[in-house]
């Protein structure tokens, strides 16, 4: 099971210098990937529920700073040697397909094969229809755009006809160096999610703090994979081809954090509590666990790293 920092497109991190030197420590220090996540623009009034907080209201409402997702992945591949590159998530609506996937293609190529897209339809109405997508339909848009680029990524002279995006006898070069195309994980917790996740994923990536489906605690989760793995088996999937991974959207807690749903948080507490928790996520079959490690300032949040690095993953990694 591989570890991964979560780099924001915004914060101390969010710099030249700041990407730099966390991904130079995250290759250093043991980890398998880095992730980046997915703003364009900040509208000024949002009215749209942020599916992650108790409350839903979404962190960065107040601010406008935000790095685009893509062109920092292929940054991220040019400052990385090993690192797997995830984008945790690409809200699929805020770009046109084409264009999607020719820059995701770049960034695998010039990583040498170390994209995996983490997906889904995206929450913030009023961020996707100020990219000029279809917030109502945006569930379809994001199945037609899925299926688009595994078309572009594979096939010689790509054609697709959908409701949302259509080309026919276009060339797509260079493909994507990673075989037969970069994982495509499918985010969110919801029946629809998962039901994607089924029917159009390499791997399901939920995350740890929706409300409705709350993954807060070890046990929790591996509940949560185990029925995943039910419910594609019922709908005719082998769930051994669906990838399983999870991204813990509090930081990393070296004491431990209640659990909304009761218990401990996952990823809080004491190395032997920390030790625990990845063993029993790796035994679910948990291929990639995403973590944060924020703090004010690069240097503290690279402390954090190298204790998480020294007390958890050189005992289960």
């Amino acid at each position: 099971m591989k570890f991964g920092v979560n780099i924001l497109s915004r914060g101390p991190m969010a710099t030249r210098e700041g990407y730099i030197e966390v991904v130079a420590a995250a290759e250093k220090l043991g980890f398998g990937f880095v992730s980046v996540n997915d703003h364009v623009v900040v509208p000024g009034d949002i009215a749209s529920r942020y599916p992650y907080s108790e409350g839903g209201d979404w962190g960065n409402a107040s601010s406008g700073q935000c790095l685009e997702q893509l062109s920092a992945l292929s940054f991220l591949a040019a400052c990385t040697q090993k690192l797997e590159l995830l984008t945790s998530v690409m809200v699929v609506p805020h770009r046109q397909a084409i264009l999607a996937a020719k820059m995701i293609a770049t960034a695998d190529v010039l990583s040498n094969g170390r994209v995996i897209v983490g997906c889904g339809a995206g929450w913030m109405k009023e961020e996707i229809e100020a990219l000029g997508a279809p917030f109502e339909a945006r569930g379809k848009l994001t199945d037609e755009y899925i299926q688009a680029f595994r078309e572009l990524w594979t096939k010689p002279r790509p054609t697709f006809k959908g409701e949302h995006i259509a080309f026919e006898n276009v060339l797509f070069e260079p493909k994507p160096v990673r075989k037969p195309h970069p994982p495509i994980w499918i985010g969110g917790e919801s029946k629809a999610g998962i039901e994607r996740a089924i029917r159009y994923g390499d791997g399901w990536y939920p995350g740890s703090s929706n409300p409705i489906n709350r993954l807060d605690t070890a046990d929790r989760v591996a509940t949560a994979m185990a029925d995943f793995k039910v419910t594609a088996k019922a709908k005719g999937r082998d769930p051994a081809t669906i990838n399983l991974a999870h991204v813990v959207l509090w930081p990393v807690a070296f004491e431990a954090e209640a659990a909304i749903s009761g218990g401990r948080r996952t990823m809080t507490g004491s190395s032997a509590e920390l030790i625990t928790d990845a063993r029993i996520l790796a035994a679910t079959g948990i291929s990639h666990v995403n973590l944060s490690f924020h703090a004010p300032t690069i240097a503290g949040i690279i402390e954090r790293m190298q204790k998480f690095s020294g007390d958890v993953l050189a005992k289960v990694g």
